[in-house]
């Protein structure tokens, strides 16, 4: 009778013992099948952008008048160490030239393959970068010897370039600039060109990057687009009105390439086989 009194109380003991462990089981398996919780989360904010602003109008003043040869089709201008670089367009008389200020003088050329019309020009990192118009392909070029480094390509048709210390920049003829690495010459960004006023501004030409800020030659106008690279408004508007007049050309001979001096803080424009290049002063309109 007492054997059979203590294997009751062990049956109870283990059976007590069996559903404690289940229930602890169970606990713990309800507990890992609820779904984590995440902290929340703050709604991404858009990146900040700037109002527009009315864009300045500005006139000119000139300063000097150097000569310019008149067989050169100005497509590239730009500036650096007292000398101009120029790219000249025209199938089978596309150049890449040196050219001394003062003379007009051709210090050094480059005759482009006759299948290329070129187009803009930069330099960056010593190296010289022109676009050709509808070939899809730019040439690079040793800074000195106008040795032929390497070729890139890109999709749209190639007019205008410059570059903002870390980016090229470059436009196709239409409202768009395109961003590309300096170093891959693929596409990293683009902006539409815009005036708050009237809207898209197409046919952006030759370019050159001058204190921050992006002067397009506007194809077929005598005036020149300043625009912020951050959000492609234009911010102001030059009025080169008359300047062609003074060379007395005809409207073939479009206004087309911008230079800047950044030491010496001097503004240089000219034509498509214009005799002359200016130098000129800007001057806000009231």
């Amino acid at each position: 009778m007492k054997n059979r009194h203590l294997a009751g109380i062990l049956i109870c003991t283990i059976v007590i013992v069996l559903s404690a462990v289940t229930l602890i089981l169970l606990s713990n398996s309800l507990v890992n099948t609820e779904p984590p919780t995440e902290p929340p989360t703050e709604p991404p904010t858009e990146p900040p952008t700037e109002p527009p602003t009315e864009p300045l109008h500005y006139t000119y003043n000139l300063v000097n008048i150097y000569p310019h040869d008149e067989t050169a089709f100005t497509q590239g201008l730009t500036f650096e160490d007292g000398v101009l670089y120029e790219s000249t367009g025209l199938y089978g008389q596309s150049t890449l030239r040196r050219v001394e200020l003062e003379t007009g003088n051709t210090l050094q050329n480059y005759a482009l393959p006759s299948q290329f019309f070129g187009e803009g020009i930069t330099i960056f990192d010593d190296k010289i970068i022109q676009l050709t118009w509808k070939s899809n392909r730019g040439f690079v070029y040793e800074k000195n010897s106008f040795e032929l480094l390497q070729e890139f390509n890109y999709p749209t048709q190639g007019w205008g370039i410059t570059h903002d210390g870390s980016r090229l920049i470059m436009s196709d003829g239409t409202a768009t600039l395109y961003f590309l690495d300096p170093e891959t010459f693929t596409q990293v960004d683009q902006i539409a060109v815009y005036d708050p006023d009237t809207g898209p501004v197409a046919r952006l030409n030759e370019l050159e990057y001058i204190q921050g800020e992006v002067y397009a030659n506007i194809w077929k106008e005598e005036i020149i687009a300043v625009i912020n690279p951050h959000t492609g408004q234009v911010t102001g508007w030059i009025d080169l009105e008359g300047i062609q007049d003074l060379e007395n050309r005809d409207t073939g001979g479009v206004l087309n390439g911008i230079a800047y001096d950044e030491e010496e803080d001097r503004l240089f424009v000219t034509g498509k086989s214009w005799s002359q290049l200016f130098e000129i002063d800007l001057i806000p309109v009231e």
